[in-house]
């Protein structure tokens, strides 16, 4: 196992800027590896694609589908009902499909859990992840880290994780980062 410490990047240019300042430093191509971090929920680790087999705010909505759509559909029956001598039996019909449609719509959303994206400390955003091989590199850990936050990094992680010709081999993009530095979005950049 090797220690790995790695840097989450909004862009590539950023990312790019950290290689050729830890290349300035010493470390070596060889001991440093970028990835592409895809959202949450698109890592495609099932057959069908995604991560999840639900969204996690979505535990909730079918129960509201359906007590939305009973309530839509009596609502939409009240209404057919209204509209019988104009429309006809398929009034009551048209009143009952669009009710149960439009509550059950209303009844899913509703019910959705606010808190869909969790901490950044939970879930890996989106990003250019740059790693290096702490094991291998002639600097030591902190230049690493202050190199990555001088560079943009939003995050920066230790982990430790199996590297084999100049890549990372085990990384898993579903595990939680163990945050040990980066900036705020918003926050100005250090001036070197």
């Amino acid at each position: 196992m090797s220690m790995i410490i790695a840097g989450g990047f909004e862009t590539i240019t950023d990312a790019e800027a950290a290689v050729a300042r830890l290349m300035e430093l010493g470390v070596s191509r060889d001991h440093m590896c970028k990835y592409r971090v895809n959202p949450a929920g698109e890592h495609n680790a099932l057959p069908a694609g995604g991560d999840h087999d639900a969204s996690p705010g979505a535990k909730h909505a079918h129960g509201g589908a359906v007590k939305g759509a009973a309530i839509g559909a009596a609502v939409g029956l009240a209404a057919g009902a209204a509209a019988t001598p104009m429309l006809g039996p398929a009034g009551i019909a048209a009143g009952i499909g669009i009710g149960a449609y439009t509550g059950s719509l209303l009844g899913s959303l509703k019910s959705i859990d606010a808190e869909v994206q969790p901490g950044r400390d939970t879930v890996r955003p989106a990003e250019t992840l740059l790693a290096v091989n702490a094991d291998e590199a002639p600097i030591p850990e902190a230049d690493i880290v202050r190199t990555f936050e001088e560079c943009g990094a939003l995050q920066v992680e230790r982990a430790y994780g199996e590297w084999l010709d100049g890549e990372w081999t085990d990384f898993d993009p579903l595990l939680p980062p163990n945050l040990i530095g980066g900036r705020e979005k918003d926050a100005p950049r250090p001036t070197a």
